[in-house]
C-alpha cells in the first residue's frame, strides 16, 4: 500500500490552471477581505463611540450572507456558477470602493457603512456558495483532500496575517486606504477568476425557489453521511465561540491583558495553519468520518482543558492543538460534503453547510456569553467544553453511517448505496 505524504500537495495548482485561477483570486481575496473586516468596526467605533453599534454592523454582515448563501444555493444549481462567481465579486468590490468614498467624505455616513455591511454580506454569500459548488467539477472528487487543504492553507495564512496589515495601514494612512486597498484588490481578483469555464450544474431542473431549497433539506435528511457531517460541522463551529472569553481568560485566568488577548487570537490561526500543512496523510484515511468525530469531541476536550490551566503558556499550546483539530475536522467536513453530494445539489447544500457557521457561532457566542454570566471564566469554558465533548461523544455513537464511512476511491458509497441514489434523485 502506497504511504500517503504528510505535508499537503501542491502539484494541484501546477497541473490544474483552473485551480491555479482560484488559489490565486482566493489568496489576493483573503487578504483584501481581512484588512476591511479591520476598518469597518474601527471607523464604526471612531464615527459613534459605541460597541453596540459596531455590533450591529458584524450582525447586519452576518443576516446579509445568511440570505446570500440561501439565495446564493438556488441559484448555483440553476445558472452558470462562473458568472455568479464574478458577479459576487464585482458587487463587493465595488461596495468596498463606496465605503471609500464614503471614508474620504467630510462627514462619513454611518448608515452607509450599515448598509454596505450587509450588501457585502449578501453578496458574499453568493460568490463563496458557487465557488464551493465549482470546486469538484474543476478538479475532480479524487483531488478534493489536497484542494481543501491548499483552500484552507490560504485562508488561515491570510487570517494570521491580514489583521495585523489592516492595522498597519490604518496607523500609517487611516482606515479610508483600507477600503480603498479592499476594493481594488477584490476587483483584482476578476482577472484570474475570468479564466475560468464555463460552470453550469448538470441534471439542472428549475422549479420554485423555495421547493429547490426544501430539496436541499431533503437530501440532508435522507442521505445519512452528508447530515450527519453538517451536524458534526454545527458542533464544530459552536467551539469557535470560545474567543468571546479570551479576554476574561486572559484577565481573570492567567494575569494578562491585550497582550495576551492577541496572543490567544493568533494561536488558533497558527494550529490551524500547521494542520492544513500537515494534511497530505488525510486523503489516504481508510475511515474519513471516524477521524472527523474523533477531531471535534478532541477538540472539545482540549477547550474543557483550558479551564485546568492558570498559565498563559498551557492555555496558548491548547488553543493551538484546538487549531490543528479544527482545520482536519473541517478539511474532511469539506471532502466529505463535496464528495458525497450530486453536482446538481452542490449549490443548495453548500449554503446550508455555509449557513450552519453563521447559525452556529453566533448560538454558541450566546451560550458561552450567559454561561461565562454566571460562572467563572475558568469554570464556563470547562463546562462549555465538557458538555460539546459530552455531545461528540453522543454523535460518534449515533452516526454509525458516517463512523463507519469507508475513504478512498468508497467514499462514493455510502451504506452501501452511491450518493445519488442515497439522496433519493
Amino acid at each position: 500500500m502506497k504511504k500517503s505524504p504528510i505535508f499537503v500537495d501542491f502539484s494541484l495548482l501546477r497541473l490544474n490552471p483552473h485551480f491555479r485561477s482560484i488559489f490565486i483570486a482566493r489568496m489576493i481575496s483573503v487578504f483584501a477581505f481581512g484588512i476591511l473586516m479591520v476598518a469597518v468596526p474601527v471607523q464604526i467605533h471612531q464615527l459613534t463611540g459605541s460597541t453596540l453599534q459596531v455590533g450591529a454592523a458584524m450582525a447586519l454582515d452576518g443576516i446579509g450572507m445568511f440570505a446570500g448563501l440561501m439565495c446564493g444555493g438556488v441559484l448555483a444549481d440553476r445558472m452558470d456558477r462562473r458568472r455568479l462567481i464574478l458577479l459576487g465579486r464585482t458587487s463587493c468590490g465595488l461596495g468596498f470602493l463606496a465605503l471609500a468614498l464614503n471614508g474620504f467624505m467630510t462627514n462619513p455616513s454611518v448608515t452607509a457603512l450599515y448598509v454596505v455591511s450587509t450588501w457585502d454580506g449578501f453578496f458574499s454569500g453568493i460568490g463563496i456558495t458557487s465557488l464551493m459548488a465549482s470546486i469538484p467539477v474543476i478538479v475532480g472528487r479524487e483531488n478534493l483532500p489536497a484542494a481543501g487543504a491548499l483552500s484552507m492553507l490560504t485562508v488561515r495564512f491570510g487570517a494570521v496575517l491580514s489583521p495585523l496589515l489592516g492595522g498597519l495601514i490604518i496607523t500609517a494612512a487611516g482606515v479610508n486606504w483600507n477600503y480603498l486597498l479592499a476594493g481594488i484588490g477584490t476587483l483584482a481578483t476578476l482577472i484570474p477568476l475570468t479564466r475560468l469555464p464555463s460552470l453550469k450544474p448538470q441534471n439542472a431542473e428549475p422549479s420554485h425557489p423555495l421547493r429547490s431549497l426544501m430539496e436541499g433539506f431533503e437530501f440532508l435528511w435522507q442521505n445519512k453521511v452528508v447530515g450527519a457531517v453538517v451536524a458534526v460541522g454545527t458542533l464544530q463551529t459552536l467551539l469557535s465561540a470560545v474567543r468571546v472569553l479570551y479576554p476574561s481568560l486572559a484577565e481573570d485566568g492567567y494575569g494578562g491583558g491585550a497582550f495576551e488577548v492577541g496572543l490567544m487570537y493568533s494561536a488558533v490561526p497558527l494550529g490551524a495553519m500547521l494542520g492544513a500543512f500537515t494534511s497530505g496523510w488525510v486523503g489516504g484515511l481508510s475511515r474519513p468520518g471516524a477521524m472527523m468525530l474523533a477531531c471535534v469531541t478532541a477538540s472539545s476536550l482540549a477547550i474543557a482543558s483550558l479551564g485546568a490551566f492558570t498559565h498563559l503558556a498551557y492555555g496558548l499550546a491548547a488553543l493551538v492543538v484546538l487549531g490543528y483539530l479544527g482545520s482536519i475536522a473541517s478539511l474532511l467536513q469539506f471532502t466529505l460534503v463535496q464528495g458525497q453530494t450530486p453536482d446538481h445539489l452542490l449549490g443548495r447544500v453548500n449554503s446550508l453547510w455555509n449557513a450552519q457557521d453563521v447559525v452556529g457561532d453566533s448560538l454558541g457566542a450566546l451560550g458561552l456569553g450567559a454561561l461565562a454570566r454566571a460562572l467563572a471564566p475558568l469554570m464556563a469554558v470547562a463546562w462549555f467544553g465538557a458538555g460539546a465533548a459530552a455531545a461528540g461523544l453522543l454523535m460518534c455513537v449515533g452516526f454509525g453511517s458516517l463512523r463507519r464511512l469507508p475513504g478512498g476511491h468508497k467514499q462514493d458509497e455510502a451504506e452501501g448505496e452511491p450518493a445519488e441514489q442515497a439522496a433519493g434523485s
